[in-house]
């Protein structure tokens, strides 16, 4: 039988929801107690009621715990008024394994390159839809993502793969990672640990961020 979860609430516009009764809440409506430094010590973006902010030029930030195969939820606001163009305009990332970026942007009537707008895991693939809301408004990412595997030897035994909702449309259907992503390159896979930490970016630019929660990813019995 399969074990009993109590879903969550969705969230609206002037509410953050709530998460399943199983997952890790990684933010809610308190504090970054969950957070780190990418180097360590504790994080300085601004937390304010209910939400919190990339603070430019302070680092990103990492989760204390990590994470491998999981079902991940981010809710996440660009600035409104928006300001700036192209990847100019409140960009951000949410990295799995701090490795794989799921770019963060407002592409709400903006222009950018294809694998860089918002929904696109960076570099590789862009997004099936744009499904983008206003500026200023909350965005919703459901992410499920598949780490990957290797060998002792350090060989690629499976690729990353990840499936993405954006506002409860599919834009990303369980692709296929060629490798880490980074800009302007396609770097091969090398060997690292199945679980690590979940990273946010900071690209200079105010973006928010509330009611993040994760469930990992347990493999089937034999």
């Amino acid at each position: 039988m399969a074990v009993m979860v109590t879903p969550g609430t969705a969230s609206t516009d002037a509410k953050a929801g709530t998460a399943p009764s199983d997952a890790v809440v990684l933010f809610g409506r308190g504090d970054l107690s969950q957070w780190e430094g990418a180097h360590g010590g504790a994080p300085t973006w601004e937390v304010r009621d209910g939400y919190f902010a990339t603070e430019p030029g302070k680092g990103d930030i990492r989760t204390k715990q990590s994470f491998g195969d999981c079902q991940l939820h981010v809710e996440w606001a660009t600035p409104n008024p928006p300001h700036g163009q192209d990847q100019d305009r409140g960009n951000s990332g949410v990295y799995l394994m701090s490795m794989y970026e799921l770019q963060v942007l407002d592409s709400y009537n903006s222009k950018t390159y294809a694998d860089g707008q918002a929904g696109a895991i960076y570099a590789q693939f862009p997004p099936l839809a744009n499904a983008s809301r206003p500026p200023g408004e909350w965005q919703i990412y459901d992410i499920v993502f598949h780490g990957p595997r290797f060998s002792a030897d350090g060989k690629i035994l499976r690729p990353a793969s990840e499936t993405v909702f954006h506002n409860g449309v599919l834009i990303q259907d369980n692709c296929v990672l060629t490798g880490p992503t980074t800009y302007m390159g396609r770097p091969p896979y090398r060997p690292h640990a199945e679980k690590m930490p979940l990273l946010l970016q900071d690209h200079d630019h105010p973006v928010r961020f509330r009611n993040i929660w994760i469930r990992e990813i347990h493999e089937p019995a034999p």
